[in-house]
């Protein structure tokens, strides 16, 4: 079913190029008033380049850009008791070896870790089958499965976010989650922007998640949150609670950006 609408090929990335992914997107947050608690949807322009060779320099680039929607209150009543978009996010411009961006906020070294779906690295990525239904026992093992059967279609999305899974691999994925029974495929999905994309939707627990593809060559394209039922902090069905438009492409340079 996904076949016709989509296909998966990568830019050739050479030993002294970098993978540009650039995700611009809204996320939930909430700010505590003398009044309660509001809650509202954050926009963030994150920017990261990876190197072919990972052991080198990665960049993180964090920027809140200041564009707030509020989900319950108003920006009147956030900004009478002093609210910051900004405040509790690490903003600004981060590069270390391995993507080991934070380590030096504890004043610890970068250093390679071990990988998991939610923050993999290459080696993580290559040791996972390329077959989806051996993928698909892989997805469903690894953790625990929580309150929901949304787990492994969360690690597939956390693992594609990285936007370090090569063709093969998310060709794969795509595959395996369309085995979820919770899963349907609309290919007549949009990213937060307004492009035509591709989505796999997983319906099913509070939340409505969206897996969201690029066609042209099967990239990550971003992810959108929806609520299934109201929640107890007041928000109705049908709520984003979270939107982002993932871009990759290749760069020659630290910190370049695509022309």
């Amino acid at each position: 079913m996904l076949e016709p609408a989509v296909r998966t090929a990568d830019c050739p990335l050479g030993p002294d190029q970098y993978r540009y992914i650039a995700t611009r997107g809204w996320w939930m947050g909430s700010f505590g008033t003398s009044a309660g608690l509001l809650l509202h949807l954050t926009e963030q322009w994150i920017r990261k380049w990876v190197p072919a060779r990972p052991e080198r320099d990665w960049m993180l680039d964090r920027e809140v850009t200041g564009r707030v929607r509020w989900l319950t209150g108003s920006a009147r009543e956030a900004d009478d008791e002093g609210f910051d978009p900004a405040a509790g996010v690490p903003t600004g411009r981060f590069r270390a070896a391995h993507g080991d961006f934070y380590a030096g906020l504890d004043d610890l070294p970068a250093r390679s870790r071990p990988g998991t779906w939610h923050a993999p690295t290459t080696a993580f990525l290559a040791g996972l089958p390329r077959d989806p239904q051996e993928l698909l026992v892989r997805l469903s093992a690894d953790g625990p499965e929580g309150r929901t059967a949304s787990q492994p279609f969360i690690r597939a999305v956390g693992a594609l976010r990285s936007g370090l899974v090569a063709a093969d691999l998310r060709a794969a994925l795509y595959a395996a989650l369309t085995a979820l029974p919770a899963v349907s495929v609309d290919e007549h999905a949009t990213d937060c922007e307004g492009n035509p994309r591709v989505a796999l939707v997983h319906d099913d627990g509070p939340t409505r998640t969206e897996l969201i593809i690029n066609p042209a060559d099967g990239t990550f394209a971003g992810e959108r949150d929806t609520l299934r039922t109201a929640s107890r902090l007041g928000l109705a069905a049908g709520t984003i609670v979270l939107c982002t438009s993932v871009t990759t492409r290749v760069v020659d340079t630290l910190g370049g950006v695509p022309v």
